[in-house]
């Protein structure tokens, strides 16, 4: 069947829209895929909201937080109509959309998480089903409602020598370890983009660390680097995950734009080169998804930290930009046969669990 996924990462850049053909198991064909940035007014009212959340002891009204979630939805219409438009298909052809929303705030230690977006607004749009809110049951049973990839990052590698780990690069980072028996292991390893962004946007007035050019002009503060991996949450067993604001830029203080540039990027690669002592065995390869493969700085990092054969999924014939759309996609079918999205070694889950609320159009 044909299925829409989208999803706006910690990255806070914009919406991915992915259309696929899948049965929810071993078959899955990319159709389209239309990425739509985030205009600056609202990437700035997002995170806001972000910051709002965080604080606060549950989900809840909050003024800024209703707006901005009203905003996000209209403009997840305007995406899933932009792919449609570009696809040559109409929302008659589409069985289902999956809809991650934005993640405002994620407290599994606390048991609940909270991602924003109206999936009943959604589905009234183009009467269209929507599968929305896929990590909450997750997380209300005990498990940590990320990573969510794992099970699509399976279905994909079901080709590939074993074991062998898909690392995924957005705000935050997070691997998925496959074995040779096809068992899943997954966590976050800890920040991505999101601390370099941040760096970037306050130091430089630019969005991103494109390439990762500043930081190849930078020294790494090994001082700062060995404070910022002394949390105790590396030490942590998987399965486990972190939210984009459990780190500042506070320890960066003081350092020029490029060695502050160099000590985040060099703090993601050494935060991934952690995770991989979690493991049971080495993996073959990563394959790296997501926004932060087209740093090379960082992909150089990984490489030196970890001594692992590291590239880009895109070397498999994967779109890497698409993934997590299209993983989104996937679950949203596998959620119409009430077949498990999330396992006990993925996110800690005590068993197999399906996930996501359905939203029929009224």
């Amino acid at each position: 069947m044909l299925a829409i996924g989208l999803m706006s990462g910690t990255s806070r850049d914009g919406i991915d829209a992915a259309l696929i053909e899948t049965d929810g198991e071993g078959i899955s064909k990319p159709v389209a895929f239309h990425a739509m940035p985030y205009l600056d007014g609202f990437r700035i009212r997002l995170a806001e909201a972000c910051q709002r959340a965080m604080a606060m002891d549950k989900p809840g009204f909050e003024p800024l937080i209703q707006s901005v979630e009203g905003e996000l939805t209209e403009l997840h219409v305007e995406a899933v109509s932009d792919l449609l438009a570009r696809s040559g298909h109409v929302a008659q052809d589409i069985a289902v959309i999956g809809f991650h929303g934005h993640t405002v705030a994620h407290r599994p230690e606390w048991r609940w998480t909270w991602q924003i977006g109206d999936g009943a607004a959604l589905a009234g749009a183009f009467g269209i089903p929507v599968v929305g809110d896929l990590r909450s049951a997750d997380v209300a049973a005990g498990g940590q409602g990320a990573p969510l990839m794992p099970v699509y990052h399976r279905a994909l590698a079901s080709g590939l020598p074993k074991p062998v780990a898909i690392l995924n690069l957005g705000g935050v980072a997070n691997i998925t370890a496959i074995g040779e028996a096809g068992g899943l292991l997954a966590f976050d390893t800890g920040m991505a983009s999101g601390l370099i962004d941040n760096w970037m946007q306050t130091h430089s007035g630019k969005p991103f660390d494109e390439n990762g050019v500043t930081a190849a002009k930078g020294q790494i503060d090994e001082a700062r680097l060995a404070s910022l991996m002394a949390d105790s949450w590396f030490d942590l067993p998987p399965p486990k995950s972190i939210d984009r604001e459990a780190f500042t830029l506070d320890t960066m203080r003081g350092l020029s734009l490029e060695d502050g540039a160099a000590t985040l990027t060099a703090f993601t690669a050494k935060a991934v080169a952690r995770a991989l002592d979690h493991l049971p065995s080495p993996p073959s390869a990563i394959y790296v998804g997501g926004g932060g493969r087209h740093n090379a700085t960082l992909m150089a990092m990984l490489s030196a930290f970890t001594h692992a054969d590291v590239r880009p999924v895109d070397d498999l014939g994967w779109d890497g930009d698409a993934l997590e759309a299209q993983g989104f996609a996937y679950m949203a079918v596998r959620r119409l046969k009430s077949l498990p999205i999330s396992f006990p070694g993925t996110t800690g889950v005590p068993v197999p669990m399906t996930g996501g609320v359905l939203f029929d159009p009224a």
